[in-house]
Protein backbone atom coordinates (compact mmCIF):
# COMPACT_ATOMS: atom_id res chain seq x y z
CA UNK A 1 0.00 0.00 0.00
CA UNK A 2 1.42 3.27 -0.83
CA UNK A 3 2.04 5.98 1.71
CA UNK A 4 -0.23 8.36 1.03
CA UNK A 5 -2.79 6.12 1.14
CA UNK A 6 -1.68 4.51 4.59
CA UNK A 7 -1.33 7.59 6.38
CA UNK A 8 -4.62 8.76 4.88
CA UNK A 9 -6.49 5.38 6.59
CA UNK A 10 -4.47 5.88 9.80
CA UNK A 11 -5.68 9.84 10.06
CA UNK A 12 -9.34 8.36 9.47
CA UNK A 13 -9.22 5.49 12.10
CA UNK A 14 -7.65 7.83 14.53
CA UNK A 15 -9.49 7.66 17.38
CA UNK A 16 -11.91 4.79 16.09
CA UNK A 17 -13.06 1.63 18.25
CA UNK A 18 -10.47 -0.49 19.03
CA UNK A 19 -11.04 -4.45 18.77
CA UNK A 20 -8.25 -7.21 20.18
CA UNK A 21 -8.75 -10.64 19.15
CA UNK A 22 -7.12 -13.69 20.13
CA UNK A 23 -5.01 -15.58 17.26
CA UNK A 24 -8.35 -17.76 15.96
CA UNK A 25 -10.92 -14.93 17.24
CA UNK A 26 -13.47 -14.72 14.50
CA UNK A 27 -14.05 -10.52 13.57
CA UNK A 28 -16.76 -11.04 11.42
CA UNK A 29 -18.34 -13.97 9.24
CA UNK A 30 -19.78 -14.43 6.21
CA UNK A 31 -23.75 -12.95 5.41
CA UNK A 32 -22.97 -11.03 8.55
CA UNK A 33 -24.38 -7.17 7.94
CA UNK A 34 -21.56 -4.94 7.13
CA UNK A 35 -21.94 -1.56 9.64
CA UNK A 36 -17.87 -0.96 10.58
CA UNK A 37 -14.71 -1.23 8.58
CA UNK A 38 -11.90 -2.57 9.68
CA UNK A 39 -8.46 -2.03 9.31
CA UNK A 40 -5.56 -3.66 11.42
CA UNK A 41 -3.32 -1.79 13.81
CA UNK A 42 -1.42 -5.21 14.82
CA UNK A 43 -0.83 -8.70 13.98
CA UNK A 44 -2.43 -10.58 10.75
CA UNK A 45 -6.55 -11.01 10.03
CA UNK A 46 -7.25 -13.73 7.11
CA UNK A 47 -10.10 -13.15 5.21
CA UNK A 48 -11.28 -17.05 4.26
CA UNK A 49 -13.91 -18.71 2.10
CA UNK A 50 -14.77 -22.35 2.40
CA UNK A 51 -14.58 -24.72 -0.03
CA UNK A 52 -18.02 -27.18 0.03
CA UNK A 53 -15.10 -29.78 0.97
CA UNK A 54 -14.29 -27.88 3.51
CA UNK A 55 -10.76 -26.65 2.50
CA UNK A 56 -10.06 -23.13 3.55
CA UNK A 57 -9.35 -20.49 0.92
CA UNK A 58 -7.16 -17.41 2.18
CA UNK A 59 -8.28 -14.56 0.24
CA UNK A 60 -6.47 -11.60 1.61
CA UNK A 61 -3.78 -11.52 4.52
CA UNK A 62 -4.49 -8.40 5.95
CA UNK A 63 -1.57 -6.64 7.48
CA UNK A 64 -1.09 -3.44 10.15
CA UNK A 65 -2.18 -0.76 7.96
CA UNK A 66 -4.19 -2.86 5.63
CA UNK A 67 -8.20 -2.87 5.12
CA UNK A 68 -9.91 -6.05 5.94
CA UNK A 69 -12.21 -7.06 3.02
CA UNK A 70 -12.05 -3.64 1.21
CA UNK A 71 -14.87 -4.35 -1.11
CA UNK A 72 -17.17 -4.65 1.66
CA UNK A 73 -17.18 -1.28 1.68
CA UNK A 74 -19.76 -1.51 -1.16
CA UNK A 75 -21.89 -4.38 -0.05
CA UNK A 76 -24.82 -4.97 2.29
CA UNK A 77 -23.46 -8.12 3.83
CA UNK A 78 -20.04 -10.06 4.21
CA UNK A 79 -18.84 -12.36 1.62
CA UNK A 80 -16.18 -14.26 3.96
CA UNK A 81 -15.21 -15.14 7.09
CA UNK A 82 -12.44 -13.05 8.89
CA UNK A 83 -10.39 -14.56 11.45
CA UNK A 84 -7.26 -13.41 13.77
CA UNK A 85 -4.26 -15.67 12.54
CA UNK A 86 -2.24 -13.76 15.21
CA UNK A 87 -3.25 -12.26 18.59
CA UNK A 88 -3.99 -8.81 16.74
CA UNK A 89 -5.72 -5.32 16.97
CA UNK A 90 -8.01 -4.25 14.47
CA UNK A 91 -9.50 -0.63 14.61
CA UNK A 92 -13.57 -0.24 13.61
CA UNK A 93 -15.28 2.74 12.02
CA UNK A 94 -18.57 2.83 11.15
CA UNK A 95 -18.77 2.43 7.36
CA UNK A 96 -21.07 5.53 6.90
CA UNK A 97 -18.18 7.30 8.06
CA UNK A 98 -15.48 5.68 5.67
CA UNK A 99 -18.03 6.65 2.75
CA UNK A 100 -18.21 9.87 3.89
CA UNK A 101 -14.59 10.51 3.80
CA UNK A 102 -14.46 9.02 0.45
CA UNK A 103 -16.80 11.33 -1.11
CA UNK A 104 -15.31 14.58 0.90
CA UNK A 105 -11.66 13.94 -0.52
CA UNK A 106 -10.39 13.23 -4.24
CA UNK A 107 -7.14 12.59 -3.34
CA UNK A 108 -8.05 9.94 -0.62
CA UNK A 109 -10.79 8.61 -3.04
CA UNK A 110 -8.73 7.97 -5.61
CA UNK A 111 -5.77 6.70 -3.69
CA UNK A 112 -8.73 3.80 -2.52
CA UNK A 113 -9.43 3.32 -5.81
CA UNK A 114 -5.59 2.40 -6.41
CA UNK A 115 -5.32 0.47 -3.28
CA UNK A 116 -8.78 -1.65 -4.59
CA UNK A 117 -6.81 -1.89 -8.09
CA UNK A 118 -4.19 -3.69 -6.62
CA UNK A 119 -6.44 -6.29 -4.59
CA UNK A 120 -7.81 -7.18 -7.83
CA UNK A 121 -4.76 -7.45 -9.41
CA UNK A 122 -3.35 -10.04 -6.09
CA UNK A 123 -6.59 -11.70 -6.41
CA UNK A 124 -6.28 -12.51 -10.12
CA UNK A 125 -2.69 -13.37 -9.33
CA UNK A 126 -3.53 -15.80 -6.61
CA UNK A 127 -6.48 -17.33 -9.33
CA UNK A 128 -3.68 -17.65 -12.00
CA UNK A 129 -1.36 -20.04 -9.62
CA UNK A 130 -4.51 -22.20 -8.07
CA UNK A 131 -5.64 -22.59 -12.12
CA UNK A 132 -1.87 -24.24 -12.22
CA UNK A 133 -2.42 -28.45 -11.99
CA UNK A 134 1.46 -29.27 -10.31
CA UNK A 135 1.93 -28.18 -6.38
CA UNK A 136 5.29 -27.36 -7.84
CA UNK A 137 4.42 -25.13 -10.81
CA UNK A 138 2.22 -22.99 -7.93
CA UNK A 139 5.10 -22.71 -5.70
CA UNK A 140 7.35 -21.94 -8.61
CA UNK A 141 4.84 -19.28 -9.39
CA UNK A 142 4.53 -17.99 -6.00
CA UNK A 143 7.99 -17.29 -5.29
CA UNK A 144 8.59 -16.30 -8.67
CA UNK A 145 7.08 -13.29 -7.44
CA UNK A 146 9.16 -12.30 -4.55
CA UNK A 147 7.82 -14.55 -2.13
CA UNK A 148 9.58 -16.14 0.42
CA UNK A 149 8.88 -19.57 2.18
CA UNK A 150 8.15 -18.41 6.21
CA UNK A 151 9.74 -20.84 9.27
CA UNK A 152 8.60 -24.05 9.28
CA UNK A 153 5.50 -23.61 11.47
CA UNK A 154 3.93 -21.28 8.98
CA UNK A 155 4.01 -23.45 5.72
CA UNK A 156 0.12 -24.15 6.06
CA UNK A 157 -0.22 -20.24 5.55
CA UNK A 158 1.77 -20.86 2.15
CA UNK A 159 -0.33 -24.06 1.60
CA UNK A 160 -3.75 -22.20 1.89
CA UNK A 161 -2.61 -19.16 -0.56
CA UNK A 162 -1.26 -22.22 -3.32
CA UNK A 163 -4.70 -23.66 -2.48
CA UNK A 164 -3.32 -27.20 -1.58
CA UNK A 165 -3.24 -29.13 0.85
CA UNK A 166 -0.34 -28.59 3.39
CA UNK A 167 0.70 -32.28 3.18
CA UNK A 168 1.16 -31.75 -0.67
CA UNK A 169 3.15 -28.99 -0.20
CA UNK A 170 5.14 -30.38 2.98
CA UNK A 171 6.05 -33.41 0.37
CA UNK A 172 7.11 -30.68 -2.73
CA UNK A 173 9.42 -28.87 -0.27
CA UNK A 174 10.76 -32.47 1.00
CA UNK A 175 11.26 -33.61 -2.78
CA UNK A 176 13.50 -30.25 -3.70
CA UNK A 177 15.25 -30.67 -0.37
CA UNK A 178 15.97 -34.23 -1.62
CA UNK A 179 17.17 -32.60 -4.77
CA UNK A 180 19.37 -30.26 -3.66
CA UNK A 181 21.02 -32.67 -1.75
CA UNK A 182 21.44 -35.12 -4.01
Amino acid sequence: MIAIMSQGLETLFTGSRSVQLSAGAVLFRSAAPVSEMFMVNAGQVHLCRHTVHGAELVLQRAMPGMIVAEASAYSDRYHCDATAATDCVVLALPKPVFLSALAADAGFAASWAATLARGVQAARFRSEIRSLPKVADRLDAWLGEGNHLPQKGHWQDVANELGVAREALYRELARRRNERAG
